[in-house]
């Protein structure tokens, strides 16, 4: 199989750190951004949405969507669990996974693509405004999260998940969106910390 990989584009960053903290090793075909290179005939004809990214099969069959991918290997490879073990925690792994992504990840989406200059070209009308009003959408959750985090020491629960990669990685975006992670969210900031000392996710790096 073969995996077209964009670098640290965010969602191409989930699968990297979901297969470090897997312990996998996949065929990686870099797909330069940058240049468009997701725009190609290549990438087109895998996925006509030009998104990455996206896992090619053996047999040809393409999967593509972030999390649908992650849960391909899940399924291969079930150790260490990442979508949580049993009905319960499966369920409250689902809950925070669909609460980051909705409500943090595309927020900050939402102000890169519609407000940083690079995106100019990508983001086809960028409207100012609606980058402006994410801002704030991206800040609210995350004092909710550090609300929960106070009390456990994971997103979902008492085990790293793929909640907490989507949730990592959407901190880390904050920069490139120009989104200050504010000080007084001290239940973040540990939880932060301790996901990237993580020896998977330390080595793959920010």
């Amino acid at each position: 199989m073969k995996l077209y990989d964009g670098g640290r584009a965010p969602n191409p960053r989930r699968v990297t750190l979901f297969l470090a903290e897997k312990g996998l090793s996949v065929e990686t075909v870099p797909v330069d951004m940058g240049r468009q290179e997701h725009r190609s005939d290549l990438i087109s004809r895998l996925n006509p949405l030009q998104r990455l990214p996206v896992l090619e099969l053996d047999d040809g069959t393409v999967l593509t969507e972030t999390v649908a991918i992650c849960r391909y290997f899940e399924e291969l490879h079930p150790e260490p669990p990442l979508f949580g073990t049993g009905a319960l925690e499966r369920a409250q792994v689902e809950m925070w996974q669909r609460r980051v992504e909705l409500h943090f990840f595309m927020a900050v989406a939402a102000a890169f693509r519609h407000l940083h200059p690079a995106m100019e070209g990508w983001e086809v009308p960028q409207v100012p405004a609606w980058g402006e009003a994410n801002k704030p959408k991206a800040i609210e959750f995350l004092r909710l999260l550090d609300a929960e985090l106070a009390s456990r020491p994971f997103i979902a629960g008492e085990r790293f998940s793929i909640a907490d990669i989507t949730a990592y990685v959407s901190v880390n975006f904050m920069k490139l969106a120009r989104i200050p992670l504010p000080e007084d969210l001290p239940h973040v900031r540990r939880w932060h910390g301790e996901i990237a000392a993580r020896p998977a996710i330390a080595a793959v790096g920010p």
